[in-house]
Parts: C-alpha cells; structure tokens; sequence
C-alpha cells in the first residue's frame, strides 16, 4: 500500500526531536538539561526581600543588581544555564556611552510606572524547540546612551490616565542607530553547545561595541555554608581560541571556547559591600568588577590571575552599516587536551540544528494554516519554552533569615509564613520572566494547554509539581504566587490534567494512566479545601476574592466589605462547578480499570447537581437575573438582605464554561455510577430542574448527555448579550467587561462613598491590585479559551440543531462550532496582518507596523484592548496568552463535522491516525 506523501513527509520531519523526546523519557540523555533557565528578572522579587516591610521593589533594585549577589537565582540578557542554576552564561554588552554595562533588562518597578511595573526593552523569543537543541533570541540593543531616568521621570509625571512612556517614545531609535544582538544556541549534544552571537548594525553609519559573553556560578557558598566553592579559570586553549575552564563539585568540569584570541577577565560573584551597604568588602574582586573594568577603566577591578567566579570574553567590534559581525563560543564537557579545534563545522552545525526545527514545527502546523499564521503559532510557542525558569525557594530558610521562626507564636507579620514547608527548586513555566518571573498557579494551567502542543510531557510535569508534597499545602490550597500563596486562583488545575489526558490520548492511542490516578489523589485534597474553605454557610455557594479577575467587581473581592456581610460569587461557584465535572470524567475514566472510584464518580456527580441548584436559584436574592438574562454576584448583608450587582462582567459568563459532554461510551463503561444517579434523581427530580436538561429522553447528537449549569433558554439569552458587538463581542475577541457600562456605568453608594464601574478598554485607571491589569473592559485569552471549550462543548451536544445569531443582530445565524470559530479567528486576528498589513497587537506604533525589521517580531501581551487589540500589560505574557498557537493548530485541523464525530468512538483517535489529525 502506498504511504500518503504528506504523513510520509511529516513522520520523517519529526524523526529527530521525536528521538530527542525518546531519550530524555528513558534517561538516556539529558537533552533538558541546558536550556533557557535564567530569570529575566531576579531583583525586586519576594525571595530577595529581606526587608523590615516587606517592599520587595525597594529593598532589591535594578541599580542594585549589577553590584549584589543575588541569593536563590540569577537573571541575564539571552540567559542559559544547567537545571539546577549552578553554571550561568548570557551576554553583556556595552556601547560606549552607557552608564552601566547592558548585563539585564532595565524596567520600571510597580511604583515607577503609571501602570505598574513594566520592561522598558524590546527583546523577542524568535525560536526554540522543545529539548532547546536549537534557540533564538533578539534583543535591540541602542547606540546612544540608554535613557533610564528618562524613563523613570517622565512615566512618573504621568496619571493612571495616561499612556506609558516607551522607549520607542524617547527617540532612542530614530535614525535606526542601534543593533539587532541575535543570540542562537545549537546543542551538538545534550552537554556541548555551540553559541552565535550576531551583531548586526541597523544604522547609516559604522558604530563600535563592546560584547562580553559571560559565564559565573550562582552563588551558593555563601549563602549555605560548607558548600565547596566552585572556580572558573583560564586554561590554555586550542590554536584560534581562548578557553574558560569552569570547575563545581555536582556540575563537573565544563569550557567556554571563546573564538579569536581576545582577553578574558575575572571577577567574583560576591557583593559590592562597598558600594551597596558602605562596608568593606573581604576582596577587591566582586560582582560589578567587569562593569567596573570595562565602563570604568578601572584596570584593579578584576582578577590579573584570572580565576574566579564570573568571567567573560572581551570583544571590541566595529560593524559598519548595514553589517553583521559574528562571535563564536562553545560550551561543553571536553577539555582542551581532547579537542583539535573546537569550531570545526560549526556553521555546518548551527543550520542543521536550524532546519530541524523548521522541520519540527512543520510537523505540528496544519497545513491549511496560512504562512502567517505559522509564523505567529511558532513563535507563541518559542516564547512558551523561552520562558522556563529555574525557581528555587526554601520558605522555611527564607523566614529563618528573617529572624522568625513560624512554628512558634508572636514576632512580626511575614508574608507566606503559614506556607513554611514549601522548598521549591524546579524548572517552572513562567507568565513573563520579567514582570511576573514566579509562577502563578492558575496561569500554569493554561500555560500547559499552550505546551501540549510541543512537549505534552513537560506539561505534565508542570501540574505534577503544583499538586506535590513540597508545593500544595497540608490543607490542600495550592499555592497561588509568591506575593501571597495563600491568595485563592481559580480552580483549573483538574481541567488542564484531563485535557493533557485526552491529548495524549488522541496522539499515542491511550493517555497516561498513572498520571491521572496520583493527580486525582491530590486534587481529592483541593476539591476538600474549596469544599471546607470557601463554601462559608455550606449552601454550594462559593467565594474566593478576587479568583484571578483582579478589579473586575465593585468592591476588592478580596478585602472586608464597606457594607459588612459577604459576596456570593457566580464566577467562584462557577469554577467549582467545573471543577466537579472534571473530577467527574477523571473518575469515570479511572473507574473503567478501578471499580474503586465509581463511588468517586458518584460524589461528583452529586456534587455538581447540588451546585447547580444553588446557583440557579430563582427569586429576588438568587444569582441569576431573569429580566436581564444573565448571572450576577449577590451581596448578602449582615441583615440578610441580599442585593444583585448587576456588573455585565466576565463574572456571569463564566457560568457557561461549567459543561462537560457526557459520550455514550463513558455512560455504558460504568453501569453502576449511571444507575445510582438514576436513583438519586428518581428520589429528588427537583435537581435536574437547575440544570441543562440530559438524560432519558433529552440525549443529544450521538446519543450524548450533557452536564451543564445553564439550560438552552439561559444559553441562548447569554449568548444573546456575549455575542452583541455593543456588549461582549469586540473584533478581537470576548471583552471582561461589557461595553453597555461605557454609557451605563454601574454606580453603587454606601457609607457616602461612591463605587462606580466604567468600561476601560485599556489599563486600569484604579490602584487596585496594584493598577497594573484592568478586567474592567479588555480582552483576556484564558477565559476566551475557556468560553470557545464550553461552545464546542456545546456543539458536540447539539450538532447544528442549535443555531444563534453571530453577531447579534447581524441576520448571520451560526452553529457553535462557527461560533467557537469566529471567537478564536478573532482571538488570533490579534496577531495576524489585517488587510492593510498592520498586526492590531502594535496598535498605532509605527516601529512596529511597518519596519522590515521590527513587523514580523511578535509579542504576546498579558491582555488586548477591548476595542482594537492593542496589546497591553506583560509585553512578553507568553504564559496564558501562548494558548493563541493552540487554537491556530486546533482550527487549523479540524472541521465541524470532524469535529462532532471525534469522541463517538473513545474520545480519541488511534495512533497511526495520529499523525494525520491530532484530534483530541
């Protein structure tokens, strides 16, 4: 039988990394072991903060930075480093007129900019492939002196009105006098890597620089004493090259080859006592000694016997105009003796590693998708695995230092301290490795959606992690951020375990079993703490603050409430909800090999009917609003009054996102679940009154049941307002907030206090949480993510029995597969050229728009302007945002009618289908 041409094509192109993926499975070869684990940003984080107050901005600054060492991680411009963080290497650069050598990024802390905290940089995650055997990075590097108090001075002239100060605005750029700094990696094996540094000179005239690829160990003698202290030194090279040689105790003996013969200079990974606290420092060699060296001239700042603990390679380039210089290094394993010439085929090496991952990706993007929207799904996903990070912190050594003690009563408040038994010390997804450089529990789940598509076993290592006996707490909580663990994310965890299930599923023909049973134990313990914790009175009707959505509500969520009494939230019990619809179809899936969790199964079940009829809940102090049609959050006061805050938010729709598809497959592998709910609703049919009618005489296309919150009247009176372009539906995706609130801001008095909220397609104008994310208007991609899994979650129910009007009162009536469509061809419009060739993530910056070198460099923001899908917030959120690639792959490969009939046979596709569909 002869092969298709295309699955021929496609199985040969993922040869190579599918081999990579094999050997890192079976401990074969370490090819995760290097890779893009530096921070962007390590200073101003919570595990440097040793301050009385806690101001974590303040006590460790990015002035700071270049003359301190750090104590549980290291941050770099183009970083690599090994997975423990012990060997670091990135790149420094210095143009001759800055004050500082370029060794990190430079931005704003919380209280110096207008939005909060913000990178004042541009830099691009260009490439990586999953096991990193090939990446790219970019970073636009300016020839004049950069303009840090620029920056600070004019950004805090300004209001929370206004706009940010860029640095495109200060003109730095004018004159394109600057240089594109390409930092490629290529791994000739797991512990051998070759490095290209290109300097490339944008500008109309020659321009000089100062390029320092550096290499040091994090400090960890100091900071645990008795560990031995590692040494790099200068050792004789090969003809043609100079060579470091970099010696720990666990890493082993590794080299960086530096092409041509230039100086090396050593240093010491130690604080400038001197210049950071005004004490004297136990050796004149310490950390900012290259800076010192170089900017300075100060010749007695680094080590004339060349060891140490920081180095660097010294190139002085002149590139002309429109040039490219390049620089050579190679970091490996082999010692000079073993090596002739450490660059022999390093050109042939670097693009070969270069087409195996053009092959890669080509393997993984549908081939109807269009050559730009390839261009965005690769990057998305090079961002997603750029943005690793090493993360360590011992919370119990971090409160010692601290002087507490949290086994013991009294002292001051310290943060995190109820969460003393956490040591984390992993590679962790990162939302942004410079504005959010910790992970952020509900951020990962979405993180690991976006992953799927490269690398499904990172992914589950990454929610393995949160539900481990060193991250979750003993009561269950999972930790949520390292500004406050203890702050409540919404649920997703289940959600993204089950997905990551299914699509290992559908591409290797059965899902990971083992993964699922001990996720399951530990989400048992989560779903007990939201159970015990955040159901205040036990009516099944859940709180949880602010759950991620920030200053979408009236009040902070998260704090007492001016009127006293508390909130019933739709959007909390909502989460719950689906959270019990997960655990559910984990349970059922688990039952079908282990009769001991039909009972699980059961309680699930229950559980999700008990929320619904509390939530759905009709009168005058109920959640849902039957003149508006939409769910609201309830104020209930400490008279017992209750009010509706009737905020057309993100909060009501989120309802719609409870719905799971209930396959006939699923209901005929465990009888005996299925009969016992039968009973249960024989006994008490008033439960299925709340819910979307399934069952006996309401099964849907394929003989599917459905569990859902909202029946079809409630469906489509939502979907009504969601899908109204002077509501909801914005072109570039679902809004937070509806647009009806610009003319008709909700206004609510108490205390002679106004609280009043007004749609705000762009930055906050409050300083709630900081001010710097807005749910009061803009576009968000997880929850968009969420809403397009309910509608085609939907569909598979009703096939194209159910049609709506897209957009609302347009004439143009869609099934909900169409409709999940348009949201996300929306979503990903974000990203794409539009007709006139403009990208409406750029929004008017011109740079941005129309320069050959600057249009085709994507970032993928924290969130997008509800009104023209300007990005905004984190410039590099490649976190959640990263989901973008994802829904380019999954309406790239699948069709309605595909798609209806995907899970009738098993809810996967068998594995040499595979290849072909990658249905999940």
């Amino acid at each position: 039988m002869k092969q298709n041409p295309e699955s021929a094509r496609l199985q040969e192109a993922s040869t190579l990394e599918t081999l990579r993926f094999q050997q890192v499975g079976t401990a074969k070869k370490p090819w995760r072991k290097w890779g893009p684990y530096l921070s962007e940003r390590q200073w101003g984080t919570v595990r440097e903060d040793y301050s009385q107050d806690g101001n974590a901005w303040g006590y460790f600054t990015h002035d700071q930075a270049r003359s301190r060492a750090y104590h549980w991680g290291e941050d770099g411009l183009a970083g690599l480093s090994d997975y423990e963080q012990l060997l670091c290497f990135s790149v420094a650069l210095w143009n001759g007129k800055d004050p500082i050598l370029k060794e990190r990024l430079f931005g704003l802390t919380n209280s110096e900019g207008n939005h909060g905290e913000d990178v004042k940089e541009y830099y691009f995650y260009l490439d990586s492939t999953p096991t990193h055997s090939y990446m790219k990075y970019l970073y636009k590097y300016p020839q004049a002196a950069f303009p840090y108090n620029d920056l600070i001075e004019t950004n805090q002239r300004r209001n929370r009105g206004d706009m940010e100060y860029e640095l495109l605005d200060t003109g730095i750029f004018n004159g394109d006098r600057y240089f594109d700094v390409f930092v490629e990696y290529a791994k000739q094996s797991p512990e051998d890597i070759l490095i290209q540094i290109s300097m490339s000179n944008r500008g109309p005239e020659p321009a000089s620089v100062h390029v320092l690829p550096t290499l040091w160990f994090r400090n960890t003698w100091t900071w645990w004493p008795g560990t031995p202290k590692p040494s790099l030194k200068q050792v004789s090279g090969p003809k043609g090259a100079q060579a470091i040689a970099a010696s720990h105790a666990g890493l082993g003996e590794f080299y960086l080859y530096c092409a041509k013969d230039i100086p090396l200079v050593f240093t010491e990974n130690e604080t400038n006592n001197q210049r950071t606290f005004g004490t004297a420092n136990a050796s004149p060699y310490v950390k900012d000694g290259i800076n010192n060296y170089v900017v300075n001239g100060h010749q007695d700042a680094v080590n004339p016997e060349k060891t140490g603990t920081k180095s660097a390679a010294h190139y002085q380039l002149e590139v002309g105009p429109g040039q490219t210089a390049t620089i050579r290094l190679r970091l490996c394993d082999v010692a000079p003796a073993a090596i002739a010439y450490p660059f022999k085929d390093f050109s042939e090496i670097i693009r070969a590693r270069q087409h195996e991952a053009d092959e890669f990706y080509k393997s993984i993007t549908p081939t109807r998708v269009s050559e730009d929207e390839a261009l965005v799904m690769r990057q998305a996903l090079a961002g997603m695995l750029w943005s690793k990070q090493y993360f360590f912190f011992d919370v119990d050594k971090w409160l010692t230092e601290h002087g507490q003690d949290p086994m013991k009563p009294g002292g001051r408040f310290m943060r995190n301290s109820e969460w003393f038994h956490m040591v984390n010390q992993h590679i962790i997804s990162m939302p942004d490795k410079w504005e959010y450089p910790w992970y952020a529990a509900w951020d990962l789940a979405f993180h690991t959606v976006a992953l799927s598509t490269v690398d499904t076993d990172f992914a589950k290592e990454q929610l393995d992690l949160m539900l481990q006996e060193f991250f979750i707490h003993p009561t269950g909580q999972i930790p949520a951020y390292e500004w406050n663990f203890s702050d409540v994310n919404p649920p997703v965890h289940a959600w993204a375990t089950i997905f990551l299930y299914r699509t290992e599923q559908a591409l290797k023909g059965q899902g990971d079993l083992e993964f699922l049973k001990r996720s399951f134990a530990k989400l048992m313990l989560n779903f007990s703490w939201w159970v015990n914790r955040k159901d205040r009175f036990g009516k099944n009707l859940f709180e949880g603050g602010f759950l991620g959505l920030d200053n979408i509500g009236v009040f902070d969520r998260s704090a007492p409430l001016p009127t006293g009494g508390h909130l019933e939230q739709a959007d909390g019990t909502a989460w719950v909800s689906l959270f019990c619809q997960n655990m559910l179809e984990i349970s059922v899936e688990l039952a079908t090999h282990d009769s001991f969790f039909e009972d699980m199964a059961i309680k699930f079940a229950s559980h999700f009917l008990w929320i619904a009829q509390a939530l759905n809940h009709v009168g005058p102090d109920g959640m849902w609003d039957e003149e508006d049609g939409f769910y609201y959050d309830v104020l209930r006061l400490p008279d017992g009054t209750a009010t509706r805050l009737k905020v057309r938010s993100m909060v009501g729709l989120l309802p719609l996102c409870a719905t799971t598809v209930i396959e006939p497959w699923q209901r005929e592998r465990v009888p005996l679940v299925t009969e016992a709910l039968r009973e249960r609703l024989r006994h008490m049919p008033e439960l299925l009154k709340s819910i979307h009618p399934t069952g006996a005489g309401h099964l849907g296309y394929g003989e599917r049941g459905i569990a859902a919150l909202v029946n079809p009247e409630r469906l489509r009176r939502i979907l009504t307002r969601m899908l109204d372009e002077r509501e909801f539906l914005s072109p570039h995706g679902i809004r937070a907030l509806s647009r009806y609130h610009a003319e008709h801001p909700y206004v609510f008095n108490v205390g002679g206090q106004e609280y009043r909220v007004n749609y705000l397609p762009a930055e906050s104008d409050t300083g709630m949480f900081g001010g710097n994310s807005n749910w009061r208007g803009p576009v968000w991609m997880p929850v968009n993510a969420l809403l397009i899994r309910a509608l085609l979650s939907f569909y598979l129910y009703y096939g194209d029995t159910f049609k709506i009007e897209c957009p609302t009162g347009s004439g143009n009536f869609l099934n909900l597969f169409e409709v999940a469509r348009e949201i996300a061809n929306r979503l990903t419009g974000i990203f794409l050229r539009d007709k006139s060739g403009r990208r409406p993530v750029y929004g008017g910056t011109e740079k941005f728009q129309t320069d050959p070198h600057w249009k085709d460099c994507i970032m993928f923001y924290e969130y997008f302007h509800g009104d023209n899908g300007a990005g905004l917030g984190a410039s590099h959120q490649t976190g959640w945002t990263g989901v973008a690639a994802k829904l380019i792959e999954l309406f790239g490969r699948l069709d309605p009618a595909q798609y209806l009939e995907a899970g009738k046979a098993g809810a996967f596709v068998r594995k040499e289908q595979a290849a072909d569909k990658r249905v999940a």
